[in-house]
C-alpha cells in the first residue's frame, strides 16, 4: 500500500468500521468505468448510479467493499490538479495526491516561458511541488539559454535538462520518484512525457506507451497519450501521465500566482492604495521595485496578464454567509 502512495494522511480518515474495507488508489478514469490498483493488482471498481466517473480523477483512494469492488466512500485529497476548460461549467479533473509535477518541455522550439508560468501557477495552487523537466537536451547545440530561462521564472524553482530516452533520466528524477511518492506529467505533445514515463515505469515491449515525434518545422507533437493513467516507477513510487495539453485557462489560482511573482506580491501590501493596479497609481511599490530594478517590466506584465484572466475566469461570491451566489464576470482593471 505503501508502494501506491497509502500514507497517515489517508490511515487517519478511516472510521473503525471501515479498517477492513478494500483501498484502491484510482488508475484511469473513462466514460462509464474505472480501474484502480490495489494490494493484488489491477481491479474494475463498480459505482452505484447516483455516482459518475468525472466526480474521480486518477490518483484517488477510494474505499470498496472487498468482495464485489463496489465503491463506498472517496478519501480526502491532500493535493488537486484541475483546470478549466473552455465551455465548461465545472473544471476538468487532471490528477489528485500528486507530490510532484513534472513540467516536461523540450529543448525547441516548443519552449514557451509564458506556458511554463500557467502550469506552475496550477502546481503552486495545489502545493504540489514543480519542476521543469527539460528534454531532447541531445538535441540542442546548447542548453544553458533554456535552463537559464526556466530557473528565472519562479524563486527556488528545480530545473533539470535530459535525455528521455536514457537510464540516466530515471536517475537523474529519482529525488522525486522514490517509494511512496507520487509524480505526474504534463506538457504539450512531443516533448517526451511518453518516452519519460516508459523510462520511469520501465516500460518496454507491448507494455510500453506509444510515442509520437514532432514536426520539425513548429515542434509541435501529435496526441500519443490520450487518457490519464497511473503506473509504478521502477524506483518504487507512482506516475500519472497526461495527455498533451496546447491550452490552459486559468481559474482560482490566485495564491499560485503569488507564489509565482513572489517579487511582486510582498510588495503590492506597501502600495499607498489597496487596489492599486501597479500602473500609473501614486506610491505604488510595485513600480517602485521597477525603477529599483527588483521587479522585472515584462514580469509584470506577464503577471497583469494571468492576474487579469485569473479574475476573469474565477466565480466570485456575493451575499451573506452561508447564502452566497456565484456573481458574473468583474471588469479588468
Amino acid at each position: 500500500m505503501a508502494a501506491l502512495g497509502w500514507s497517515d494522511f489517508f490511515d487517519a480518515q478511516l472510521g473503525a468500521d471501515e479498517t477492513s474495507l478494500a483501498r484502491l488508489r484510482i488508475a484511469t478514469v473513462h466514460r462509464s468505468r474505472l480501474t484502480a490498483e490495489g494490494p493484488a493488482g489491477a481491479v474494475k471498481v463498480n459505482l452505484p448510479a447516483t455516482s459518475k466517473t468525472t466526480d474521480f480523477a486518477v490518483g484517488d483512494w477510494v474505499l470498496a467493499d472487498p468482495e464485489t469492488r463496489m465503491f463506498l466512500r472517496r478519501l480526502d485529497r491532500h493535493a488537486l490538479l484541475e483546470r478549466k476548460t473552455e465551455g465548461a461549467r465545472v473544471p476538468q479533473l487532471i490528477a489528485a495526491n500528486v507530490d510532484t509535477l513534472f513540467i516536461v518541455t523540450s529543448c525547441n522550439d516548443d519552449f514557451n516561458p509564458a506556458r511554463l508560468e500557467r502550469y506552475l501557477a496550477l502546481a503552486n495552487e495545489a502545493e504540489t511541488q514543480p519542476v521543469i523537466v527539460l528534454t531532447k537536451a541531445d538535441q540542442a547545440r546548447t542548453v544553458t539559454p533554456f535552463e537559464e530561462q526556466a530557473k528565472a521564472l519562479q524563486r527556488g524553482l528545480s530545473v533539470v535538462t535530459l535525455n528521455a530516452k536514457t537510464p540516466e533520466a530515471a536517475q537523474v528524477l529519482a529525488p522525486w520518484c522514490g517509494p511512496g511518492q507520487t509524480v505526474a506529467l504534463v506538457g504539450s505533445s512531443g516533448v517526451g512525457k511518453s518516452t519519460l514515463l516508459n523510462t520511469l515505469a520501465n516500460k518496454t515491449g507491448e507494455d510500453a506507451q506509444a510515442t509520437g515525434g514532432i514536426r520539425e518545422d513548429d515542434a509541435k507533437g501529435r496526441h500519443t497519450t490520450t487518457a490519464r493513467s497511473l503506473h509504478t516507477t521502477q524506483a518504487g513510487g507512482c506516475v500519472i501521465d497526461t495527455p498533451g495539453i496546447r491550452t490552459l485557462h486559468l481559474s482560482d489560482v490566485a495564491a499560485g500566482l503569488d507564489v509565482l511573482f513572489a517579487e511582486i506580491a510582498e510588495l503590492a501590501p506597501d502600495c499607498k492604495f489597496r487596489d492599486c493596479t501597479h500602473a500609473h497609481e501614486p506610491g505604488c511599490a510595485v513600480q517602485a521595485g521597477i525603477a529599483a530594478g527588483s521587479v522585472m517590466p515584462d514580469r509584470l506584465e506577464r503577471w497583469r496578464k494571468l492576474a487579469d484572466e485569473n479574475q476573469d475566469n474565477t466565480p466570485q461570491t456575493t451575499g451573506p454567509r452561508g447564502n452566497k451566489k456565484p456573481q458574473g464576470k468583474r471588469r479588468k482593471r
